[in-house]
């Protein structure tokens, strides 16, 4: 007969394994551009930047998708958002003009950041109020006209660029830091990234997480339980939208360079796609996509430039066959399957 006190041990196991693997994944994202560095291929480092900024954004969209069950076509409208808060500051910090008849303007990457994360959580509560409203299919097409008329503002905003977009000549300064320096600004987006993750973390393990899963499975169900449903749904959706400004924030400032395209609906899909490769309803899942789907991308686009045809069987082929997306298969891998 087996000890019953023997039970924990398993699951205990397990916890400290996950604990060991995440903190060497920790260890080879901080010394990565040292490896990149060795290898002779420095390019790694912007590649592994814009990844680790994209992860950020899937995983915010997975709060609303993977676990809140809000399929939002409009995420990348509060990703540009966040970005163009970041460009139209440094516009006005360069020319010394005035915005809404204050001296705003600034290029301080402290103030930016929270500054794109405000704006963008603004925007989201405001079109989110009103896209809550709704579910299903009518939920999907009105987030995503909301974005595109995000999108053609700012493609009629000729102050800022329009079309052509605005340039972000220098990155926003930092205190006692260099982040003109391509290495020292991926440990700073790295560093906002594992912070965001953590805070996700601390979110979907909280009452607020359990209830989001439970509206998820069943809405009606919470509802008559006295969940104020449409609360949850929205504080998950302004959650969204202020990771996606952060995200945004820290892609104009790696690329320097804002542009609508940031906010086209395709950018939404793509965003979409991350979440459900690397596994929606799950922590790290976004993560895993980003990396994938944006690795793939760069070494098909190397091969030829028709790289979009042999990508896109690709992924269909590992979301059809990956129960669970590519986190899914990671635990079949370890076992940890059913």
């Amino acid at each position: 007969m087996a000890d019953p006190s023997n039970k924990p041990a398993r699951p205990l196991l397990s916890s400290v394994r996950r604990r060991l693997l995440v903190a060497l994944l920790l260890v080879g994202l901080v010394v990565l551009p040292y490896l990149a560095s060795l290898a002779g291929q420095p390019a790694l480092v912007s590649l592994a930047t814009r990844i680790v900024i994209l992860a950020i954004a899937a995983a915010s969209l997975n709060l609303a998708l993977g676990y809140g069950g809000l399929i939002s076509f409009g995420h990348a409208a509060w990703y540009g958002v966040g970005a163009y808060v970041v460009g139209v500051l440094y516009r006005h910090f360069v020319t010394g003009d005035l915005l809404f008849g204050l001296p705003l303007g600034t290029d301080q990457l402290l103030i930016t950041l929270p500054a794109a994360i405000l704006v963008s959580g603004l925007f989201a509560a405001g079109f989110g109020a009103l896209s809550l409203r709704t579910s299903g299919v009518q939920f999907i097409m009105i987030t995503l006209a909301f974005a595109q008329m995000i999108f053609f503002f700012f493609v009629a905003l000729k102050a800022y660029g329009g079309d052509d977009g605005l340039i972000v000549r220098r990155r926003n300064a930092l205190p006692f830091v260099d982040t003109r320096d391509s290495a020292t600004f991926y440990w700073v987006s790295l560093f906002f990234a594992v912070a965001w993750f953590a805070f996700m973390g601390r979110v979907v393990r909280s009452r607020f997480g359990k209830v989001l899963a439970g509206v998820r499975q069943s809405e009606r169900r919470m509802a008559a339980i006295g969940v104020p449903t449409y609360r949850y749904k929205l504080a998950a959706f302004v959650i969204s939208g202020m990771g996606a400004g952060l995200a945004g924030a820290l892609m104009a400032n790696h690329a320097r360079f804002v542009s609508p395209d940031m906010l086209h609906w395709t950018q939404s899909g793509e965003f979409m796609i991350m979440v459900i490769l690397g596994g929606a309803g799950t922590l790290l899942g976004p993560a895993l996509g980003a990396a994938v789907l944006i690795g793939l991308e760069t070494q098909l686009a190397a091969w030829t430039e028709h790289w979009q045809v042999i990508l896109g069987p690709l992924l269909v082929l590992m979301i059809l066959f990956t129960r669970g997306g590519l986190s899914g298969l990671l635990g079949l891998l370890r076992g940890g399957g059913r």
